[in-house]
């Protein structure tokens, strides 16, 4: 009977307009929810009954069914906050994450450590990232981003590169003396290095022109701090030469012998090699050191050698790259937080807790690096907002509201028809 159809195709539009209700209530309610993507309802009609079978036209429409809810992925405002754990990502990807109930994926970036070193969210879910080696050179092995090298053992300086200029004008009848460097050296410049057991050691380099475009270097310690040394007095525990070309650039550089012992250093005969850049005799353009008629002077002095330090703080930049800073100034990367990209972002399957599941309609995971493949790149200390629009949610509240109303009018209008058709047996 076409009333009783009626009134099953009212009750039809009460249930979808019911589910977004729901929907819109969900959104409205997630406001302020980090990295939340709204979701948007879908209907598609329902035909039941066709007057002229396959002819075509002719056909009655049974009411209406929720078809699909599809989260909406835009990009969400990005907001600054103070935590160095809070990171946004600026384009597509999402956060890979592990927990209790396996691997999950979230674009909320709402991070902090827990009392054991590792990045967690605030249900517990360990944050994945790409591991770095001892070196702090990050690696593709994928695991949980921790802090665990919480002290930096020290490191014996191995090279010292120095850039400076060497007065052409400088007389070579001066005879170098150790007894009195300072007097009889045309220039000189200290550099801190460090020994075997990460000591800081101050080492002064003395420069003597020899000859015309010849100059010859000496890296000397102060006597107390070598063996076998009197205070007051330099030791000379490297020697080597610079050779210039007619146009003051450096052409070659020989070492002659390089061997550092300290006295309470672990390491005997330590090599440290003076590097004066990459002269022209190995293809260099020679300008690291040079030698113009200008007044000598060093312009920086590099080493790579350090003491051992603990754990100061701890950053994020803007590559996603988790550094810690330690106390004699060194930083180490730790690790680099990973991106999973989808081909179909809407498939993924809502767990709850800002965490989604990969599906059948989503496809796998895709991890790797930001801004590579086409992922977003990570900012620091920012997160990312809902995607809700309080105005436009209310618009759609209001609307499914109506839609709900008029649908219970056709049930209601079914029902006093019904009623009319009881009442005929009656008369």
């Amino acid at each position: 009977m076409g009333i009783l159809s009626s009134m099953y195709t009212g009750v039809t539009g009460l249930t979808g307009q019911g589910e977004a209700l729901g929907i819109y209530g969900d959104n409205i309610a997630n406001a302020n929810t980090t990295g939340f993507k709204v979701s948007r309802p879908e209907f598609s009609d329902v035909v039941a009954k066709s007057l002229k079978g396959i002819s075509g036209g002719n056909q009655i429409g049974r009411g209406t069914k929720l078809s699909a809810v599809n989260p909406i992925f835009s990009q969400g405002s990005l907001l600054q906050t103070e935590s160095v754990t809070d990171l946004a990502i600026q384009g597509d990807g999402m956060f890979v994450v592990d927990g209790n109930e396996g691997r999950g994926f979230s674009r909320a970036g709402a991070f902090h450590f827990d009392k054991d070193g590792n990045l967690i969210n605030a249900d517990n879910y360990k944050i994945q990232g790409f591991q770095a080696d001892e070196s702090g050179k990050i690696t593709s092995k994928l695991g949980s981003i921790a802090v665990g090298r919480t002290v930096i053992e020290a490191k014996p300086s191995k090279e010292v590169q120095m850039f400076m200029n060497l007065d052409l004008r400088a007389k070579k009848e001066m005879v170098f003396d150790p007894k009195s460097p300072e007097k009889t050296s045309h220039f000189a410049t200290g550099v801190t290095v460090y020994d075997g057991a990460g000591t800081p050691r101050t080492v002064t380099a003395y420069f003597n022109k020899k000859d015309d475009g010849v100059w010859e270097w000496r890296a000397m310690s102060k006597g107390e701090e070598v063996p076998g040394g009197k205070p007051g007095e330099m030791v000379e525990q490297a020697k080597g030469t610079l050779t210039f070309d007619a146009d003051g650039k450096l052409m070659e550089q020989k070492t002659d012998k390089s061997a550092f012992n300290f006295i309470g250093s672990t390491k005997k005969d330590q090599e440290i090699k003076f590097n004066f850049g990459k002269d022209k005799k190995n293809g260099g353009d020679g300008l690291a050191v040079t030698q113009f008629g200008t007044a000598s002077e060093a312009y920086k002095t590099l080493q790579d050698g350090y003491t051992a330090g603990t754990i100061a703080g701890l950053s994020f930049n803007d590559d996603g790259i988790l550094s810690a800073v330690y106390t004699n100034g060194e930083s180490m990367n730790v690790a680099q937080v990973a991106l999973a990209k989808f081909e179909n972002p809407e498939g993924l399957f809502k767990m709850g807790k800002n965490i989604f599941r990969e599906s059948r309609n989503s496809g796998q995971a895709t991890v790797g690096a930001p801004q590579t493949g086409g992922r977003g790149q990570i900012l620091a200390k920012t997160l990312e907002s809902s995607t809700t629009d309080i105005a436009t949610e209310f618009i759609n509240l209001m609307s499914a509201q109506r839609n709900f109303q008029a649908n219970s009018k056709v049930i209601s209008a079914s029902d006093e028809m019904m009623q009319e058709v009881l009442n005929i047996k009656r008369n």
